[in-house]
C-alpha cells in the first residue's frame, strides 16, 4: 500500500471511531453556526443553477448526512423538485449514522477520487468539511467534473488556511488549536481526532489555492464567501460548458 493510501486509510479509521458522537461535537464546537453556513451553500447553489427541477445531487464525504438534510429542506423551501439524492463516504461508521438520519437518499461507500457515478449525470456535487481529508484532492476534483452535467455546480464548504495577522487571527488560532481539541476530545473521547482537525487545516490550502485547483479541473468560480472571522469558507464553482 502506498504512503498516500495508508494516510487515507488512517483518516477513514479515525472517522469510523468518532461517528457516533460526530454530530453532537460539531454542534458544540461551532455553537450551531455551521447550520447557517450549510443553508447558505445550498441556497446559493440553487440560485446559481437556476432550475426548478433537478435530477441528482451527490454529497461527497457526506459523513452523517447533515448536508443532505439541508439540500432537501432548502429545495422544498425554494419550490425545487430534486429527484435523486446520493451520499458517498469512505467511512462505514459515518454511513451507518447517516442511514438512520436520512431516509430519502441512497448511500454508497466510496472515495471522493473514485466516484461510482455515471459521466455527466449530476446537477450538483457538494463536499462539506471533507475536501482537506481527501489525500488525492486533484483526482477528486477531476472526478467531480466528470460526473457533473455541463454547467453543473460543485459546492465546497471547508476550513481553509488563513493568513496569520492581527488580534482576530490570534483568537481564532487559540480556539482552533487549544479549545477545539479539548472540547472535541472530551465529547468524542478521542482527543487525537480533534487534534487532527486544526493540524489538517494548517496543512491545507488557502482559499486562493483551492480556487486555482478548481479552475485547473475545469471549473469557473461563481461565488466565494468567508464566514465567522475566516474560520469557514464557501466556494461555489460551475463546470464549464466547453467540451
Amino acid at each position: 500500500m502506498s504512503e498516500k493510501s495508508q494516510k487515507q486509510e488512517k483518516i477513514v479509521e479515525m472517522f469510523d471511531d468518532i461517528a457516533s458522537t460526530y454530530d453532537l461535537t460539531n454542534r458544540v464546537l461551532s455553537f450551531g453556526i455551521d447550520k447557517q453556513w450549510r443553508k447558505k451553500g445550498c441556497d446559493k447553489a440553487y440560485e446559481l443553477l437556476g432550475k426548478q427541477e433537478i435530477g441528482q445531487i451527490v454529497d461527497v464525504a457526506c459523513g452523517t448526512g447533515d448536508l443532505l438534510l439541508y439540500w432537501d429542506a432548502r429545495a422544498k423551501k425554494n419550490g425545487i423538485q430534486v429527484h435523486q439524492f446520493i451520499g458517498i463516504d469512505p467511512s462505514q461508521g459515518m454511513l451507518s449514522v447517516a442511514k438512520e438520519k436520512v431516509d430519502f437518499a441512497q448511500f454508497i461507500q466510496a472515495k471522493a477520487q473514485e466516484l461510482p457515478i455515471d459521466n455527466n449525470s449530476t446537477d450538483i456535487i457538494s463536499i462539506s468539511y471533507g475536501i482537506r481529508n481527501v489525500v488525492d484532492r486533484v483526482e477528486a476534483l477531476e472526478e467531480f467534473n466528470r460526473v457533473l452535467k455541463n454547467n453543473g455546480m460543485v459546492v465546497i464548504l471547508e476550513f481553509t488556511k488563513q493568513a496569520k495577522s492581527g488580534f482576530v487571527s490570534k483568537i481564532t488560532d487559540f480556539y482552533m488549536k487549544k479549545i477545539l481539541p479539548a472540547i472535541g476530545g472530551w465529547v468524542s473521547k478521542n482527543y487525537a481526532a480533534y487534534k487532527y482537525l486544526p493540524d489538517s487545516i494548517e496543512e491545507f490550502l488557502t482559499t486562493q489555492m483551492l480556487e486555482e485547483e478548481l479552475k485547473e479541473a475545469g471549473f469557473e468560480i461563481k461565488y466565494v464567501k468567508s464566514f465567522s472571522m475566516g474560520i469557514s469558507t464557501l466556494l461555489v464553482a460551475q463546470k464549464s460548458s466547453q467540451v
